[in-house]
């Protein structure tokens, strides 16, 4: 007993003290801390970095931009006017600057999607971990119910639930609240509809981490110590999901900033005065005819929204790379 114990201790400090040909930098390499190590592989990821960066120059010009300029609101007789030094994407059918609508649209359609993606989270991770701790019958059922919603077309789905219950959503709001009953509606109706139809896949997910997760020694050793098993899940289950669930968050939002856009093209999304990306591309769309192609009015738009799907994607694809247990890359 006494050989095997100083066996053990032998081999520990073998472990622990760095051989002859191990350098200095090596040592370092070891001693650096899981934040430094996912923030190196964080900034290798060069089109993540500028992902990042154009993202937040967006946000706080979109955020900010109300205070700076109001002529995105203003109407004026310089109808179609195109891109100049004083309107730099020059001006839709009613004279208002576009830059600053654009800018409008872009705040209007995150706000819509980061609403959306957050609705998904709740309700994924809520049906994922129970379906997934509970087993047996419960995770039978529960998953049937995804697999049948999974059948159902999405966008029609939304657009049915957006159609039948705006009247009864905007009676509602109008008792409880007053004001502009109609646009708080369909903001409201937007935000159940689109998280409606995200979060089967981040359930799923979920799922498939709590089943792996729940057989692992620690669980157990938290079961042997009487701990309840929804004390388990919020304690120990899920802070090991949370990187898979920011992952997915992060590419949840730009599907429902394109399915946001793609109802308020169709004119069920964000209704006029308000713009949203869908219904600045929808306007200057209107406006293409055979006389004359009023060309900024669409291609400002639609060229933000795909810079901004395009940023969103690559920051997901980044903080995969950061969250990911099995990096490759060893700093």
């Amino acid at each position: 007993m006494l050989f095997t114990e100083c066996s053990i201790s032998a081999l520990i400090m073998a472990e622990a003290t760095p051989s002859c040909g191990q350098t200095i930098g090596q040592e370092v390499e070891l001693g650096e801390s899981p934040n430094r190590r996912a923030w190196l592989r964080f900034r290798d990821n060069r089109p993540a970095i500028l992902a990042s960066l154009f993202l937040i120059g967006l946000i706080l010009l979109a955020v900010c931009w109300p205070w700076v300029s109001d002529l995105g609101d203003q109407h004026s007789d310089a109808q179609f006017a195109a891109p100049s030094a004083q309107h730099w994407f020059g001006t839709d059918v009613h004279g208002r600057d576009l830059f600053g609508r654009v800018l409008a649209g872009t705040r209007i359609s995150l706000l819509v999607g980061l609403v959306g993606a957050l609705v998904s989270l709740v309700i994924g991770v809520l049906w994922g971990a129970t379906a997934g701790l509970s087993g047996g019958a419960w995770d039978n059922w529960m998953m049937r119910i995804v697999d049948v919603l999974y059948s159902l077309p999405s966008i029609i789905f939304v657009i049915v639930i957006i159609t039948t219950l705006e009247s009864l959503v905007k009676g509602w709001v109008e008792s409880a609240f007053g004001g502009n009953a109609s646009e708080t509606a369909r903001h409201l109706l937007l935000y159940a509809g689109l998280g409606a139809i995200s979060w089967l896949t981040m359930a799923r997910i979920v799922r498939g981490q709590v089943l792996a997760l729940r057989e692992q020694q620690f669980v157990e050793a938290a079961r042997s110590l009487g701990l309840r098993r929804w004390t388990i899940l919020w304690r120990h289950i899920l802070p090991n999901v949370f990187g898979v669930v920011i992952v997915y968050l992060t590419l949840t939002l730009p599907a429902v900033v394109l399915y946001e856009s793609f109802l308020s093209y169709l004119g069920l999304g964000i209704q006029p005065p308000n713009a949203s990306l869908g219904s600045l591309i929808a306007e200057g769309a209107a406006q293409i005819n055979p006389i004359r192609v009023y060309w900024w009015m669409i291609l400002f738009p639609a060229g933000c929204l795909a810079a901004l799907l395009m940023a969103l994607n690559f920051l997901g694809d980044g903080l995969r790379d950061v969250f990911d247990p099995k990096a490759t890359k060893e700093r």
